[in-house]
C-alpha cells in the first residue's frame, strides 16, 4: 500500500513528498517486529529504487509468509531523483550530511527532520546507499561502529564483506549513525553499480534483504544460506593511487584476488600508443574499482554471485 507520510511545502509551487510501500501480514501473524528499508537519499541510486522495486514485489506476492512490517522508501530525495542529481537541486545540498535535521530550523533542516521523524522508530533499519566515487564494488554490508551493535548481525545477510567504519565526526550527520542512535539496528547496503542497473547484483540484494529478514523473523521462508561474510575495517582497505593522468582501462574486477606485483589498470595516452603508467598491486582482493573516465574490462568475468532468494514456505 502507497501512503503518503511527509509533504512539505517547497519555495516556487514545489511539494517534497515522502511515500512509502507499507507492507502487513495478515491479521494473527503480526509478530510486532517493525523493518526500515531506504534508498534515493541520493537522487542517482537507481540500482537501489530497483531493488526496493523487487522486494516491494516479492513481498507483496506471498503476504502469508510475513510475521512483522515492512514499511519501503523508494524516494527519500524525490526531486534529485526527478532530475537526476545526487543531491538535493534547489539547496545543493547532500541530504545524508543533515540528520536527524531541525524542525524548527531553515527548510534543509526541516525537510531532513521530517524525514528522519518518518524513518525512526524501527527496529531494523536497511539503507541501500551509494559511494561519493563512482565506481564497481563488491557488494557488502556496512556498519558504523558506534558500540551499539556488532559485525555479527551484519553476517545475516549473507554477502560476501561485512565492513565496520569507525564514525568520523562527518558521519555523525547520516541517517545510518542517527538510526543507531535512536537504538534501531543499521546498516548500510552496497551493490555493485549506483546510477545504473545490474540485473545480478540487484537479485543477490533482494535475496540478502529477504535472507536478513528470515533470520531476525519477520519472514518465514527458506533460502540459500549465502556467503560466509569476512568482517573487515574500512581503515584496513587501501587507495592504490596512478602516478599519471590519462585514460584508466581496468584489468581487473571488483572480487578478483591479485598477488603482489600484478596489473590491475592501465593509464592510457590517446596521443601515444603506449601505456603512460601501470598500477601494481599487493596481495589484496579488489575491493572497489572507480570508473570514471574508464573503459571497462573486456572478457573479464563478474564475480560469482549466490542464487537469488524466493520467498517459499519454511520446512
Amino acid at each position: 500500500m502507497d501512503q503518503i507520510v511527509v509533504d512539505l511545502g517547497l519555495s516556487v509551487h514545489e511539494r517534497w513528498e515522502l511515500h512509502k510501500n507499507h507492507i502487513a501480514p495478515l491479521p494473527g501473524n503480526d509478530g510486532g517486529k517493525r523493518l526500515c528499508v531506504v534508498t534515493g537519499i541520493h537522487g542517482d541510486e537507481l540500482e537501489g529504487q530497483y531493488v526496493a522495486f523487487l522486494l516491494n514485489q516479492e513481498l507483496q506476492r506471498h503476504p502469508e509468509y510475513l510475521r512483522g512490517i515492512v514499511d519501503i522508501y523508494p524516494a527519500m530525495n524525490p526531486l534529485g531523483i526527478n532530475t537526476i542529481q545526487r543531491g538535493v537541486p534547489l539547496f545543493d545540498l547532500d541530504m545524508n550530511r543533515i540528520f536527524p535535521g531541525y524542525m524548527q530550523g531553515e527548510t534543509t533542516q526541516r525537510i531532513a527532520g521530517a524525514l528522519f521523524d518518518a524513518v525512526k522508530g524501527y527496529r531494523y533499519g536497511i539503507h541501500f546507499a551509494s559511494f561519493y566515487l563512482p565506481g564497481d564494488f563488491v557488494p557488502h554490508v556496512r556498519i558504523m561502529d558506534t558500540g551499539y551493535q556488532t559485525s555479527s548481525l551484519g553476517n545475516l545477510f549473507g554477502l560476501p564483506y561485512v565492513v565496520m567504519r569507525t564514525p568520523k565526526p562527518i558521519d555523525t550527520t547520516t541517517l545510518n549513525y542517527n538510526w543507531q542512535i535512536w537504538e534501531s539496528n543499521a546498516f548500510s547496503i552496497y551493490t555493485r553499480e549506483t546510477a545504473h542497473i545490474d540485473e545480478e547484483s540487484a537479485a543477490q540484494a533482494v535475496s540478502a534483504v529477504l535472507r536478513y529478514l528470515s533470520r531476525v523473523g519477520v519472514v518465514k521462508y527458506t533460502c540459500h544460506s549465502g556467503y560466509l561474510s569476512t568482517v573487515i575495517n574500512e581503515n584496513d582497505l587501501a587507495t592504490v593511487l596512478t602516478q599519471a593522468g590519462g585514460i584508466f582501462r581496468a584489468l581487473r574486477v571488483p572480487g578478483q584476488e591479485v598477488e603482489y606485483g600484478d596489473t590491475i589498470g592501465e593509464i592510457l595516452d590517446p596521443f601515444s600508443i603506449k601505456p603512460l603508467n601501470k598500477s601494481h598491486s599487493l596481495p589484496v582482493i579488489l575491493f572497489l574499482i572507480a570508473n570514471t573516465h574508464t573503459t571497462r574490462p573486456i572478457g573479464n568475468p563478474i564475480p560469482a554471485r549466490t542464487p537469488a532468494c524466493k520467498l517459499s514456505p519454511a520446512i
